[in-house]
């Protein structure tokens, strides 16, 4: 039996106790259709985010009865979802985020997408959606890269951006599991999250407003995780002049994350070693993002400085920072790599962090992995998105 037949046998999956049986799509069975109206491509200087939409999408059905339909790429169109659907009374939904990059010899690679499909595996489990298999669809992504190839800039400032989402569209009101859905993928040429300079930002951490909690959906992908933000955004910037929220939480004020992005802390701990500290994944708060997990790797990789994993509290960061021990705060993900931080506004006080002249460590990290997405630095991370679906099967494991 082939390694892609015993992929294939593999068609249970377990939801909250409920036994599914589902029959994977595969990229065997993609069908294209073409559009015949192509956009014109934007200006890669004027690029802003999600501000423009490739040509074509993928898009695919599941119902509990037949199982997974057939994949199909095709013009990007508005869909056609009844208006009792699911996803839009009770935000049964989830997303990812990754990148496509036009490397220097030419050739269009991703980003370690693997990472992504398996975190959205995951999202999928918690939001009662079916399970697929990550390797084909990962492979149907591909595809439609490959036809809107000339959607990914000609420039090493800008990407594509993908957007991998799935939805119920069960039309029955009801708070129950979804026994339809629908997966679909959009892309978007994006330009540099920092066009004029990577410029630190300001934050404002009030614990009264909190992004997530022990046992909850912090660490998933799911659209009810960001809507709630927003107007807390709009706090921070119009009443305290900040950019982004640094999120805290519990009594103790722990350090979350930045925005929509992981946060890490560069320090001289309390033992005198330098330190690059971030939150564990095991509270449930902090989503596992893909450039979190790179800069770890690449940190022990260099074994330069202690990397930990720990609980941050704003008792612990303000004793090392009005001792001088602080030496750089960021924020990480997909979007920018890094984000330095300047400010933090907390209960009344302004936090400053000194900057120096010297590249600081959120500076080579940007330097490092910005040279590993255009192939500078040749990495098994960069995946071509002509690789056969065999050789990401062989790479990554059977996924089912």
């Amino acid at each position: 039996m082939g390694l892609l037949s015993k992929v294939y046998q593999q068609t249970k999956t377990v939801q909250y106790g409920c036994m599914r049986f589902m029959s994977s799509f595969r990229y065997e069975d993609l069908q294209i259709t073409l559009t015949d109206k192509p956009s014109p491509k934007p200006d890669n200087e004027k690029l802003k985010f999600g501000a423009n939409t490739s040509d074509h999408m993928l898009e695919v059905d599941w119902t509990l009865e037949h199982g997974w339909g057939t994949p199909h790429i095709k013009p990007v169109a508005p869909l056609q979802i009844h208006p009792a659907a699911k996803v839009l009374h009770y935000a049964s939904e989830l997303f990812e985020g990754m990148k496509a990059y036009r490397c220097i010899d030419e050739k269009i690679r991703m980003f370690r997408p693997m990472e992504n499909m398996q975190r959205m595996a995951r999202t999928a489990k918690r939001t009662a959606l079916p399970d697929f298999n990550q390797a084909e669809f990962l492979k149907c992504i591909k595809k439609l890269i490959s036809i809107d190839q000339e959607w990914v800039p000609h420039s090493q400032k800008c990407s594509l951006y993908v957007r991998p989402t799935f939805i119920g569209t069960e039309p029955t009101l009801g708070i129950n599991a979804s026994n339809m859905a629908k997966l679909f993928v959009i892309t978007s040429p994006v330009g540099p999250y920092f066009p004029t300079g990577m410029k630190p930002v300001s934050l404002l951490a009030d614990p009264q407003y909190v992004r997530a909690w022990p046992g909850g959906c912090g660490m998933y992908k799911m659209g009810s995780n960001y809507a709630p933000t927003t107007a807390i955004q709009s706090i921070a910037n119009e009443k305290y002049g900040c950019q982004q929220v640094l999120w805290l939480y519990g009594e103790d004020h722990q350090l979350t994350e930045v925005g929509t992005m992981n946060l890490f802390v560069f320090w001289i701990n309390e033992l005198g070693e330098e330190e690059l500290i971030t939150p564990p994944l095991e509270t449930g708060l902090i989503l596992p993002g893909v450039t979190r997990k790179s800069l770890l790797e690449l940190s022990r990789q260099w074994d330069e400085f202690k990397v930990s994993e720990q609980v941050i509290t704003m008792k612990r960061f303000t004793k090392a920072l009005n001792e001088g021990r602080v030496k750089e705060v960021f924020g990480a993900g997909t979007a920018c790599i890094v984000c330095p931080v300047s400010k933090i506004v907390y209960l009344g006080q302004e936090l400053n962090i000194e900057s120096n002249d010297k590249e600081s460590l959120t500076q080579r990290f940007y330097r490092v992995i910005n040279d590993i997405h255009f192939y500078r630095t040749p990495h098994h991370w960069m995946e071509n998105i002509e690789e056969d679906v065999e050789e990401s099967i062989r790479k990554y494991g059977a996924q089912v």
